[in-house]
């Protein structure tokens, strides 16, 4: 049966530049104008946060577009109340597009007394009128299970690995480097599509923060390392890599992450490294400081999304946007990818 209503898109505060562009590729799929719909998301003199949508949006099939990154707390909350404000105003369906999922780390308790806090956001989503979620790069997959709604996980891999091909073209002495044994999955799966070989640091630490040994494991000598993770925070972990690739023999390194959370001296450790490039995605929106960096590169993730919420929409696979020949016309134009 066909839809009788068109994909409607709300943004928070914490991308709008990504929900600004999302919009602008739907319209160019749907060859008619697809904006944001007009709200306003302010807080008070207490920093109570206040939502209010200025279009009907009954019986509507409803985006909303935010990431929950720093100031995390405040962005979520920002997420649950424009979906309680959607669902009170009769909205059809309520789907968070999340392009950066806050406290996914928190997904396992490591020691005694610990939170599980990832699974208790996935609770208050839900409660909040959430029906579905679209998000990329979880830092673990099982989070999808701590919803009782769909959720389409996408990857970042394929966006990288065209990248990749158009900027180092033979991949001959490209090699893969997960930085943990942790992300050798991730990593692996990028490996596969740039028919690259892998290799892996192994990290251990005397106490949480400190990196006391880094050991490679695989040979980098003569090789450019390519340092695939999700996740870049305060990136002292990332830069040590770096370092231990180099004093191994790579000729050079550069590293892809997904989420380029960047706090504190972060970008400042990235400009001065032995890092030729660091490629991370506008999953968060990128600070001053990233943007202006030498070796700091941001590829975009709204065509991506874009045709993801069409699918949705329209209820065709979104697992389709894994595949190279699926993706590569969507970033025609940025990537000329062989």
């Amino acid at each position: 049966m066909p839809n009788l209503t068109e994909p409607k898109l709300i943004s928070g505060n914490s991308n709008r530049p990504l929900a600004t562009s999302v919009a602008r590729r739907m319209s160019m799929h749907r060859g008619m104008s697809v904006g944001l719909v007009d709200a306003r998301v302010e807080r008070f003199n207490d920093a109570e946060i206040f939502v209010e949508v200025f279009e009907n949006v009954r019986g509507e099939d409803m985006f909303i577009i935010q990431s929950t990154s720093n100031p995390a707390n405040d962005n979520l909350m920002e997420l649950l109340i424009m979906s309680d404000a959607l669902r009170r105003s009769s909205a059809a369906r309520i789907t968070a597009v999340i392009p950066y999922f806050g406290y996914a780390r928190q997904d396992r308790r490591t020691k005694a007394r610990t939170p599980i806090t990832a699974k208790m956001v996935a609770n208050m989503m839900v409660s909040a009128g959430i029906e579905r979620v679209l998000t990329m790069d979880l830092h673990a997959a099982q989070i999808q299970g701590f919803f009782d709604i769909p959720v389409d996980n996408l990857y970042a891999s394929p966006i990288f690995a065209l990248d990749i091909l158009h900027h180092f073209g033979d991949c001959a002495d490209v090699m893969v480097v997960s930085p943990d044994v942790g992300g050798v999955a991730r990593a692996r799966e990028l490996a596969q599509r740039i028919g690259a070989p892998l290799a892996i640091v192994d990290k251990r630490r005397e106490k949480p923060g400190e990196v006391a040994e880094m050991t490679v494991i695989g040979e980098v000598a003569g090789k450019r390392c390519l340092i695939v993770d999700d996740i870049c925070d305060t990136a002292g972990t990332l830069c040590k890599a770096a370092e231990v690739l180099m004093e191994k023999g790579a000729t050079e390194v550069h590293s892809y992450i997904t989420h380029g959370v960047l706090s504190g001296p972060a970008v400042e450790r990235v400009s001065k490294s032995v890092m030729k490039s660091l490629v991370i995605t506008d999953s968060i929106e990128p600070t001053a400081p990233a943007k202006a960096a030498t070796n700091i590169r941001i590829v975009p993730t709204a065509p991506m999304f874009a045709q993801a919420i069409l699918n949705i929409w329209n209820g065709t696979s979104v697992s389709s946007l894994f595949e190279h020949e699926t993706l590569s016309p969507i970033y025609e134009g940025m990537y000329n990818a062989a």
